[in-house]
């Protein structure tokens, strides 16, 4: 039973549910209802689908998350930024618009739920580590500029290019500006507006559900579509039909990697927020290995009902905290309200102007281009603060695939060079006290002309063995007169290879032949051990002292009775 309650979390809070909870629940799940309903239509228009299925894509999902979830307020449902990578995927694959882009939006949902489900099952939640928060925001930020400009065409009622690279989305605005309708400009104008409004009265109300309301209501009573104002018209009422993905369509090599990225980037996003709402709550606790099979198997499942790919969203996750939601009980009254729209509530959607869920999207991508950690990046770390403009940069001018995967690229390079060339002190004793620092950075230092003590601040590994060697021997050189020992404390010392235990032997040795002895210090246990089995496999010889004071003493001659009492001898 316990082995269930683990894959199947709502065996543990379902049991344990209290009357009192109720109410926040459904309050807050009416609340998201509300916001999914426009939001789920103007993100499947991200996404280059009929309106309609962004309420398919809010069903389903939901459902199986709140059965299979750890978080107790993330809404599952379609998110702009995935909404956007879908589309710039999708679109070398198929016409938008034709049933075959409709299809393969659906078999990119079936694929991205295997990968999640697989990830999850195989216990790679740490993946999301290859996203370095500078890559994400650089990636986020761009990926709501081009979401919001993808939203001209609705607001300014010409036929504007679609594009994930935003230099061509600019120019051909620019060229298409003397065609410009003021009317679906004015009524996006005045949604936006409304909803920055409503925003900064309270959260709580539902600023995307009052634009739809009075957007359809002036559309239809003034008639603007005969003013060349795009409706969104006839939304096809019932609930999602039961299919099966057609895998006829083939084009694997070109589904397949985007669905990768896409799941990894979907599972970033709610883990994110998922942990934030954890850390506000703190009744529950967020499992990144269950996440990522409870978003897979959402998607999965989902991809049978005419799901495209769905995550966790940030807003609608903060509005259902906020409101009281206490479990995931407040997703399937979303559902349920969502449904009811399906069946009985879709011909009320007709005159709703495109511009009103262009003003929707605007609005909800503005929170994503994030300045201030920009400015905190350029004042913090400017390796980290180049990675996000990077990041950004490429994300905009050569699509978002690229930049994603340019930005992870980046990021593992700037880590090989960090472990490639890593810092290295030279160190002298503080005054009256047992501690060493860098004698670059404390004066009066005391040091002696007969040692040299050092320290590297990482793992010995292949990548970086060369360079430590490079430099103990230019310290070694410099001092060869009167150098008898070299010290290296090895408290930063996590891991030691074999590629660096044969390098170290043969420093020992060159070393040795300098008259010039090579000590450690303040080695931990496993790699006191790789290095003891490797010194007597090679018949070389090793000396370890316990902390670098003891080893000053001992070597200087200070306290020679403690040799014998503080040092770890090998001899073979």
């Amino acid at each position: 039973m316990k082995s269930i309650r683990k894959y199947f979390p709502i065996l543990e809070w379902l049991p344990q549910y209290k009357k009192h909870q109720l109410q926040g629940d459904l309050f807050a799940g009416i609340t998201v209802g509300v916001m999914l309903i426009p939001q789920g239509m103007a993100y499947a228009l991200i996404a280059g689908l009929p309106p309609v299925y962004g309420l398919y894509a809010s069903l389903v999902p939901q459902l199986i998350y709140a059965m299979l979830g750890t978080s107790r307020q993330l809404s599952v449902a379609p998110v702009a930024m995935d909404s956007l990578l879908v589309a710039s995927g999708v679109a070398v694959l198929a016409t938008e618009g034709t049933e075959a882009y409709i299809h393969f939006a659906i078999l990119l949902a079936f694929f991205m739920g295997a990968f999640q489900l697989l990830l999850g099952g195989v216990r790679l939640g740490f993946i999301t580590n290859l996203l370095s928060r500078p890559v994400i925001s650089g990636f986020t930020s761009a990926a709501a500029l081009i979401i919001g400009l993808s939203q001209l065409k609705y607001l300014l009622g010409v036929d504007i290019i679609k594009s994930n690279r935003v230099y061509e989305i600019v120019a051909n605005t620019v060229d298409k500006l003397g065609e410009v309708n003021i009317a679906p400009l004015l009524i996006g104008l005045l949604g936006i507006i409304i909803i920055l409004l409503t925003k900064r009265i309270s959260k709580k109300i539902p600023g995307a559900l009052i634009v739809v309301i009075l957007g359809t209501i002036a559309s239809y009573g003034l008639n603007l579509h005969a003013f060349g104002v795009s409706i969104v018209k006839e939304i096809p009422g019932g609930l999602p039909a039961f299919i099966i993905p057609d895998f006829k369509l083939g084009s694997f090599g070109e589904l397949i990697p985007l669905a990768l990225t896409i799941a990894v980037v979907a599972f970033m996003e709610a883990y994110s927020v998922s942990k934030a709402l954890e850390a506000k709550k703190r009744d529950h606790k967020v499992m990144p290995n269950q996440e990522l099979i409870a978003l897979g198997v959402s998607n999965l499942v989902g991809s049978f009902f005419q799901s495209f790919p769905v995550t966790g969203g940030f807003s609608r996750s903060a509005v259902n905290h906020q409101v009281g939601a206490n479990t995931l009980l407040s997703s399937v009254f979303s559902v349920l309200l969502i449904g009811l729209t399906l069946l009985f509530l879709t011909p009320l959607f007709y005159h709703l102007p495109h511009a009103v869920l262009a003003s929707i999207i605007m609005v909800a991508v503005i929170g994503l281009v994030d300045r201030k950690y920009a400015r905190y990046l350029y004042q913090t770390d400017k390796v980290e603060f180049l990675l996000f403009i990077v990041t950004f940069l490429i994300t905009l001018n050569l699509g978002m695939i690229n930049g994603i995967v340019s930005g992870i690229v980046f990021s593992i390079l700037i880590l090989l060079y960090k472990a490639a060339y890593p810092h290295v002190a030279i160190l002298g004793k503080v005054e009256n006290s047992k501690e060493f620092r860098n004698i670059e950075r404390f004066d009066n230092l005391q040091q002696w002309d007969n040692l040299l003590i050092m320290r590297v601040d990482t793992p010995y590994a292949f990548i970086n063995i060369q360079t430590i060697k490079d430099r103990v021997l230019k310290e070694a050189e410099l001092r060869k007169e009167k150098l008898t020992h070299i010290i290296l404390d090895a408290s930063s010392v996590s891991h030691v290879d074999a590629t660096a235990i044969q390098e170290i032997n043969a420093l020992t040795l060159t070393l040795k032949e300098m008259g010039i002895q090579l000590v450690f210090t303040s080695v931990i246990g496993p790699v006191r051990d790789a290095f003891h089995k490797n010194w007597s496999r090679e018949g070389t010889q090793g000396q370890m002292f316990l902390n670098t004071n003891v080893a000053v003493k001992a070597l200087t001659g200070q306290e020679v009775e403690l040799l014998n009492e503080h040092v770890v001898q090998v001899n073979v």
